[in-house]
């Protein structure tokens, strides 16, 4: 029997010649990443084991980046505790350099990897040909000590994709459409792949942001075929244009949807569940409080672009706070040195440091009591965001530039 991108690469991990969903292995991981988020917590496991030891501190990725900088006595205590173990065992610790899924497919992913991270969003690296999945802190701790965990082989959802996108729709539309369409639970512990003749109308920062927000309908994982639109961002990046797994055509899918990208119009995920979709003309009279763009699904120099070329010589409506924050330091270089910086304070935004920023909700930009946020984080469960009665809406870049413009929640088409 053939098989699917997922089971190769899991194959490969566990060092045998197949691998089948429902089966589990015993695999050596590539890569851990770990951001401040848990990190301390493993720490703390760690420092009670007899036989303390690390496996490859080479493999081991550290990235502060939910409380950058920190916002209380505490927070600052668990990040001194990671900062100061990452420099007794010689761990590379990026801290201030941006998002921890931004950074690593900037600078470590490759294809055909299997990557564990201590964050649910750890999906986002299949669009470089890897299975990347969240892990909690007793997973990432036996890994880190010993090399290897086990997985559970997982069923895969075939999504192909047709056509290109059109009337001002965008990747997280795409994203959005489709977790409406199979539901929060439609793909529960299930790799989802992407494939199609519409893949080469996407670009990485498109590819990256949909399978960032595969994690939102329950999957294991998200993976993509290794084309040249990836190939020359891994030279880009400085890594080698390596080949990455294709599923055999023999393989078996749990299902296959046909997803013609024409049809998808802008939407938004209303509260409080990310799979509550509607279209963007639907939503009327939603006046926000506050609008963010950034998070690991939309912080990227083409998102920036977006919401600048929306905003250029308009600016930001009154009572409306407008936070903008750049994925990664590279982005926000290639911001400034672009002017998008400049557009958006001359536009009366807030530009913060790269980090996760208002997505996370315990720092930066939370929202009070009664107060809504039109955001392109990546969820807006209840409270997410702030307080406990306060309203997050998911949408584009595009659909939170116009609304932090118009005050309320609007399509870009209608300002």
């Amino acid at each position: 029997m053939g098989m699917t991108i997922a089971e190769k690469i899991i194959a490969r991990a566990a060092g045998v010649e197949e691998a089948h969903a429902g089966n589990i292995y015993v695999v050596e991981l590539d890569h851990l990443m770990s951001n401040d988020g848990t990190t301390h917590l493993t720490i703390d496991m760690y420092n009670k084991l007899t036989n303390k030891k690390i496996y490859d501190k080479n493999k081991l990725i550290w990235i502060m980046d939910h409380n950058v900088p920190c916002d209380s006595p505490k927070t600052a205590a668990s990040q001194k505790k990671m900062r100061d173990f990452a420099k007794e065992n010689g761990i590379t610790l990026h801290e201030g350099d941006g998002i921890c899924h931004e950074l690593m497919i900037e600078k470590y992913v490759n294809p055909k990897e299997l990557i564990f991270g201590a964050d649910s969003h750890t999906c986002s690296y299949g669009e470089l040909g890897a299975f990347g999945t969240g892990v909690g802190c007793t997973d990432y701790l036996y890994a880190m000590v010993t090399g290897k965990s086990w997985v559970l082989a997982p069923e895969t959802l075939r999504f192909n994709l047709t056509g290109e996108l059109t009337n001002g729709a965008t990747a997280r539309d795409l994203i959005l459409t489709i977790i409406g369409k199979i539901g929060a639970n439609g793909a529960n512990y299930k790799a989802m792949e992407f494939v199609g003749p519409g893949m080469k109308n996407l670009t990485m920062s498109d590819r990256i942001c949909i399978c960032n927000l595969c994690v939102e309908a329950g999957a294991k994982t998200a993976l993509m075929e290794v084309d040249d639109v990836a190939k020359d961002y891994l030279r880009e990046h400085g890594r080698e244009a390596c080949d990455g797994f294709v599923s055999d055509p023999d393989a078996k899918f749990e299902k296959v949807y046909d997803i013609d990208m024409t049809e998808i119009v802008p939407v938004v995920a209303k509260p409080h569940f990310v799979d509550n979709i509607s279209p963007v003309e639907e939503v009327k009279d939603v006046e926000i409080n506050e609008a963010f763009l950034g998070s690991c699904n939309n912080g990227r120099i083409e998102d920036l672009r977006l919401g600048a070329s929306i905003i250029k010589g308009k600016k930001v409506a009154p009572g409306v706070r407008f936070l903008v924050s750049p994925a990664s330091r590279d982005v926000y270089e290639k911001a400034l040195e672009e002017g998008i910086i400049d557009i958006f304070m001359e536009a009366g935004a807030i530009v913060v440091n790269s980090n996760c920023s208002v997505c996370w909700g315990s720092c930066q930009g939370v929202i009070g009591e009664g107060e809504t946020l039109i955001s392109t984080g990546t969820r807006n469960f209840k409270g997410r965001a702030g307080d406990k009665n306060s309203f997050v809406y998911l949408g584009s870049a595009a659909t939170v530039t116009a609304s932090a413009i118009a005050g309320k929640i609007i399509g870009a088409d209608r300002l």
